[in-house]
């Protein structure tokens, strides 16, 4: 049987886990330093340890076990093994029936360690395989009492939290908010919200007060996921927590307030930008989870086809003009220009931003933060930018005609402008332009190109399989301008795992509309043209419109057609043209 079993490289290169060049690279290496294939794998990052523990467990016959996956946490047994065996080889029991032990391993060829248990337990054993390192993360929850921290359906609110809360007063501060002591109760359950929301890749954090309860919800891949209840009466105490931690006015209830929380979770310091607003039932507040990684994970891993990336690499290198970014609010627009900015960053290029507010932090650029309680604004610090000598200019966005005439002043006199408006697609930002007042000659003659764009979710690797024709619904297919024929084999979706939170979808990519200015699409600009004759010269530019961006990305397999549709919210005529 061994010698017909499949090599661990062979069943990761066949599920597209990696590929057949990595394998190879890994195999070289894994010879040359002694080490097993799958350690060389991981360590040279070609692939998750969950998917190659997924790969041994299917080399060797067994079933992998997810110990994130919900109910999982709650049927391990640590009494069933003495414990110097459990941290010693990283085993965990599972459950035992009559004579046979079911025992979760990491390594299905330490056979030596499987006779001394046989040996010692005087059991047969049933063996499971899960990744080494969420053995290793349970017992070390085992150790502080909270290994059930897996289970993700668990309250937050824990018996000495709740009973910390006094019932029979309604203060409007608690004494224990204002402590460092992390052991404080409603300090340990405001933590426990940040550093859990940070461990499921929140975007963000919703504390909604309802009549009865008080709502918390993450935003998790562009999606409100209902996380707890948590009880009325700790409302007042949980709000001035979090406004006392994010340096507002905790006395202040009846206006909108922002700031900043900066705290350490999992050995990273994560940034926190809040908002307060007076509701209903009592202040609403948002932490939006401000990673600088995320805006530096590279031009290529943003979304783009090729042929997109080209053109924009090309026209962030242009010296002067402007270039827009388009797109609804949480559209990945920032990201974008960042990511941008991030490749332009160097000791010859003097860049300086105006922003409100500064997001993210970058060394080398000069970030100018927006303050219009102090006269500030935007075009003052635009004004004030153009005496420094920059390079390259960011405006965060371009609200109004004073901004939008002095952006396209600054790139009439040799610099490069980056800016971002809110507009539905990439043709529209010219007609917003001369909207809000700006003179049709200066449109058509400083915008360089247009891209709008907006964020799917991807199908998460770990569950992701071929869509079957029962599952292609035709609306959404033509709503994509796809035909069954076409999607079968090629559209995949997500079955659900631990991986996902049992959603299918794991991580978000953008789709693009670029938009790049040729002489027709300045003529039609300064003649003031309807918005549909522009949309039109620009796709017979070669423009592809967000649809048809997203129709390749289906088809590559990386999301759905009901994603593609829910995001676009396409009108036929705009498939018709794509």
């Amino acid at each position: 049987m061994a010698r017909s079993r499949k090599k661990l490289g062979e069943i990761l290169v066949g599920w597209g886990a990696i590929t057949p060049e990595q394998a190879d690279k890994a195999s070289v290496m894994a010879k040359g330093a002694g080490k097993r294939l799958g350690e060389v794998l991981v360590e040279a990052g070609f692939a998750k340890e969950e998917m190659v523990a997924k790969g041994l467990a299917n080399q060797f016959g067994m079933e992998y076990i997810d110990l994130t996956a919900n109910g999982v946490a709650e049927k391990i047994d640590l009494k069933l093994v003495p414990d110097d065996l459990v941290k010693k080889h990283l085993i965990l029991p599972m459950g035992k029936a009559g004579n046979r032990l079911q025992l979760i391993i990491h390594d299905p060829m330490d056979l030596e360690l499987f006779d001394m248990l046989r040996f010692r337990l005087n059991v047969e054993l049933d063996q499971k395989l899960a990744a080494k390192s969420q053995i290793r993360k349970y017992l070390d929850l085992a150790a502080s009492g909270t290994a059930k921290k897996f289970a993700a359906s668990e309250s937050l609110v824990t018996e000495s939290i709740d009973k910390s809360v006094d019932r029979s007063v309604d203060r409007s501060v608690d004494k224990s908010i204002d402590v460092t002591d992390d052991e404080t109760p409603i300090v340990k359950l405001c933590n426990r919200i940040i550093a859990e929301a940070v461990r499921m890749r929140g975007s963000d954090i919703h504390i909604e007060p309802m009549a009865d309860r008080v709502r918390l919800r993450y935003r998790i891949d562009g999606v409100c996921i209902e996380r707890d209840n948590l009880p009325k009466r700790m409302q007042n105490a949980l709000l001035s927590r979090f406004k006392l931690m994010s340096g507002v006015n905790i006395a202040e209830k009846r206006i909108p307030q922002d700031g900043r929380i900066k705290l350490p979770v999992d050995d990273a310091t994560i940034d926190f930008r809040v908002s307060t607003t007076p509701a209903y039932h009592g202040e609403s507040i948002v932490l939006r989870i401000l990673r600088p990684d995320s805006v530096r994970i590279g031009l290529e891993n943003l979304g783009f086809e090729p042929d997109n990336l080209a053109i924009f690499n090309r026209i962030i290198r242009r010296p002067n003009g402007i270039f827009l970014v388009t797109g609804p609010t949480g559209s990945g627009k920032t990201t974008t220009l960042y990511s941008a900015l991030d490749v332009l960053n160097r000791p010859d290029k003097k860049i300086i931003t105006a922003e409100d507010p500064v997001e993210y932090n970058f060394e080398g650029i000069n970030q100018c933060q927006v303050r219009e309680h102090i006269g500030l604004t935007f075009p003052a610090i635009l004004r004030s930018m153009l005496r420094q000598a920059p390079n390259i200019i960011l405006v965060g966005e371009i609200r109004d005609k004073e901004v939008a005439e002095i952006a396209i002043q600054a790139a009439l006199t040799g610099h490069l402008v980056f800016s971002t408006l809110h507009t539905n697609d990439a043709p529209s930002a010219i007609t917003r332009l001369i909207d809000i007042g700006v003179k049709p000659f200066l449109v058509a003659s400083s915008i360089q190109a247009v891209m709008a764009q907006r964020l799917v979710r991807v199908n998460c690797k770990e569950c992701r399989r071929p869509m079957t024709p029962d599952e292609l619904d035709p609306k959404f297919l033509h709503l994509v301008g796809m035909t069954v024929d076409e999607a079968i084999g090629k559209a995949h979706k997500g079955a659900g795992c631990g991986n996902c939170n049992n959603t299918g979808y794991r991580g978000r990519r953008a789709i693009f509309e670029m938009m790049v200015m040729n002489t027709q699409l300045r003529e039609l600009a300064f003649n003031l043209a309807p918005i549909s004759d522009i949309r039109r010269a620009a796709l017979a530019a070669g423009m592809r419109p967000l649809v048809a961006d997203g129709r390749i990305k289906i088809l590559k397999g990386m999301t759905t057609p009901e994603e593609i549709a829910a995001t676009t919210q396409v009108e036929m005529d705009s498939i018709a043209a794509g």
